[in-house]
């Protein structure tokens, strides 16, 4: 069970405890979003697991009740300019960095999805595939992917022709195939843009003005 393993960091030095992940590592526009969620010990929520492994539907509805029992969730959000700008990886890092630091409660040990981290003066724990291991983790992907498909619905009503309420960015035929037709928006990342066109060969070409 998911709390059980979040339970056995709690100690006499360990009372709070907080669960980061991200959304949007892969698309090919807008921004990487990232969610820290701090919960009692206690709390328990059914059907909590990896964003990825539930319905869009029952992702918004756990969303709403994790909102509801977290003692403190925190956002962090790094725009396209700035995965250009840093390299996805480091954008990932930082957005999780600002979670962390937009909690209002100050955890003891912080749980990150994946074996990578950010320095920090709190203890910090990387978990390998942790969305599917620990509670915390869990409700920060669902809490992160949740506030990133709204954004990019949002940001499909101002580019309608990219079909982001669909596919929230990533590079579906779809997507690609409009990218091809309308050139690049705002929204879209470079550099993963210039990889995408090397990848296919040049089957496509990019207009790469606004």
């Amino acid at each position: 069970m998911l709390k059980q393993f979040d339970k056995k960091f709690y100690n006499k030095k360990i009372k709070v405890v907080a669960g980061i992940d991200e959304a949007g590592r892969g698309p090919l526009a807008g921004p990487v979003v990232a969610a820290a969620v701090v919960f009692s010990k206690w709390v328990k929520i059914e059907g909590i697991n990896d964003s990825k492994k539930i319905s869009e539907r029952e992702r918004e509805k756990l969303y709403e009740i994790i909102l509801e029992n977290a003692e403190a969730i925190g956002i962090g959000i790094e725009d396209n300019f700035r995965v250009d700008e840093m390299n996805i990886l480091q954008a990932t890092l930082n957005a999780m960095k600002k979670a962390a630091d937009n909690l209002k409660l100050k955890p003891d040990l912080i749980l990150i999805d994946g074996n990578k981290s950010f320095n920090s003066n709190i203890q910090i724990k990387t978990i390998v595939r942790g969305d599917s291991k620990s509670f915390s983790i869990a409700a920060a992907s669902i809490v992160a992917k949740v506030t990133r498909d709204k954004m990019m619905r949002e940001a499909a009503i101002i580019y309608p022709e990219y079909f982001w309420e669909k596919n929230k960015g990533y590079g579906t035929r779809q997507h690609i195939e409009a990218i091809a037709q309308f050139g690049k928006t705002p929204l879209h990342r470079n550099s993963f843009l210039k990889k995408l066109e090397v990848r296919l060969q040049n089957q496509i070409k990019i207009n790469f003005k606004q």
